[in-house]
């Protein structure tokens, strides 16, 4: 008789898990009018799983993903080191999140878990009581990526709509359609497909077990903010950031990375202020560049990852230094 995978099943909430009270044609009012459902519940109404293994239901929070930040993201990792101290033979993890800030979370475990079995974190795009609902498949196959030998030491994976994508590099980009999760500069990592899962490329960016951050060892986020670039940006924002105690600020700046004349004003007085300032790009693709002025002006370059991933580096790497060639480094390595 084969044994089956066994894998834990977490539900922070999210869209994933929320029922409408309104039926099943709700596909928007769900959220102020519905329930979510816990773990149990959801293996209850999507059963599936239980067919490819052995799966636990794990309690945790249940949120709408606007409400999920470092709290917890330290909840997750210790659970997570639970579960595998607990479960030596647990062969992997799937989460099921709400997809606003799924990849923020799943980012942020990529870079302060410490483990090699497959951490998957899955959404839906559509409520759990929604007529075709995504929901059921989306957990069936983020189940089936975490018990999948080759989803090893790959980092955080992002299972929906049958693509496997890293946390890195994965980001939300439609408000409603369900192809929604895109990796913009290099695609998806592999597919889910009826027959078998395929992975066709591996992350090269340290993850996980070889990171030098640990969510468990962290006892407050530093504040990080991230100011918006755009036409007529006067910069007073940054100074607003400063006064509510930032220790860094990312610049969401212009294609290719560049700031408007004020902005680059209040972030280079930011800068000497002692705040770090790091340079991403509101493009959401492309490594960001940086002209000479940039680098003397003591600016971190962000490279390609969004604001928001920025954000959570940055937030991690101040809990290390303050020192900018070492959070340069930091942002070359992750």
């Amino acid at each position: 008789m084969t044994t089956k995978p066994k894998i834990a099943l977490i539900s922070t909430g999210g869209t994933i898990t929320s029922i409408s009270t309104l039926g099943e044609l709700d596909l928007f009012e769900y959220s102020s009018s519905g329930t979510r459902l816990d773990a149990h519940g959801m293996l209850e109404k999507f059963p599936q799983a239980h067919t490819i293994a052995d799966v636990i239901p794990v309690a945790f929070d249940t949120l709408l993903s606007t409400a999920v930040s470092f709290p917890q993201w330290k909840k997750l990792a210790e659970v997570i080191a639970k579960l595998i101290s607990d479960h030596p033979d647990l062969a992997g993890i799937a989460i099921l999140h709400g997809t606003s800030s799924l990849e923020e979370t799943a980012y942020a475990l990529n870079l302060g878990l410490k483990t090699e079995i497959p951490v998957v974190l899955t959404g839906a795009q559509r409520p759990a009581s929604a007529l075709s609902t995504d929901a059921g498949m989306n957990i069936y196959n983020a189940v089936r990526l975490a018990a999948c030998p080759e989803a090893r030491n790959l980092g955080v994976l992002v299972c929906l709509n049958d693509e496997i994508q890293s946390a890195r590099e994965v980001t939300k980009t439609s408000n409603g359609r369900l192809q929604t999760f895109r990796s913009p500069d290099f695609g998806v990592l592999g597919h889910v497909d009826g027959d078998r899962i395929v992975i066709y490329r591996t992350p090269t960016r340290r993850h996980t077990p070889d990171t030098e951050f640990d969510l468990r060892n962290i006892a407050q986020f530093p504040r990080v903010d991230i100011a918006y670039s755009y036409a007529g940006g006067d910069g007073v924002a940054v100074q607003a950031f400063i006064n509510a105690g930032a220790q860094g600020i990312v610049g969401a700046a212009f294609a290719p990375g560049l700031l408007s004349p004020e902005e680059f004003v209040a972030m280079e007085a930011a800068v000497k202020q002692g705040v770090v300032v790091a340079v991403s790009s509101r493009a959401g693709s492309s490594r960001t560049f940086a002209p000479s002025k940039m680098r003397q002006a003591g600016f971190i370059q962000a490279d390609n990852l969004t604001p928001q991933k920025t954000r959570i580096l940055l937030a991690m790497a101040l809990t290390k230094t303050k020192d900018c060639s070492e959070i340069q480094r930091m942002f070359d390595t992750y």
